[in-house]
């Protein structure tokens, strides 16, 4: 029996007969990676180091009334957002919907997105980017470029794959 191309397995990457010892382990009580001065912290759960630009895979705890991110894109990745607990506002380039724990968002390249946490209680979710990208700078240098804001901003933005309306106004 065959199966439409779109339903096969992609090719082997892996080229060994036998497995290898190769899987990383990161324990609940690891401290968090990045804590923003407002109290949002960062996990680096797998990163495009750790997975050869694969995915990126991050744990996002906002404090109450977080900003978050306002509206925007990527040309080179989806995101995808998975909320653990409390309530997160998406904007799922329609309209903003109200993500509670287990609720799941995928956003395609291209995809128009925001979220934010307008409750007075933290949220916490995983943030999956794919392909992977290397995440880590623009979250621990997002506040400062915001700070400077004009041209440098817009370029950081960009050097991030992050396109925002009020960069490229139509």
């Amino acid at each position: 029996m065959s199966h439409p191309d779109h339903l096969r397995y992609p090719e082997p990457r892996y080229q060994g007969e036998t497995g290898e010892v190769s899987a990383s382990f990161r324990s609940a009580d690891t401290p968090p990676d990045l804590t923003s001065p407002r109290g949002d912290t960062y996990r680096y759960l797998a990163t495009h180091g750790s997975t050869g630009g694969e995915y990126g895979l991050y744990q996002v705890d906002l404090a109450a009334r977080a900003a978050g991110a306002k509206t925007h894109f990527h040309k080179a990745m989806s995101e995808s957002f998975y909320v653990l607990s409390g309530e997160l506002a998406l904007f799922n380039g329609e309209k903003w919907v109200t993500g509670r724990t287990g609720d799941f968002l995928y956003v395609p390249p291209g995809g128009l997105h925001a979220f934010k946490n307008v409750t007075d209680e933290p949220t916490s979710m995983l943030m999956l980017f794919a392909p992977g990208a290397p995440r880590e700078q623009f979250f621990e240098q997002v506040a400062e470029m915001s700070q400077r804001g004009g041209e440098e901003l817009k370029q950081f933005r960009v050097r991030h794959d992050s396109y925002f309306e009020e960069d490229f106004p139509a």
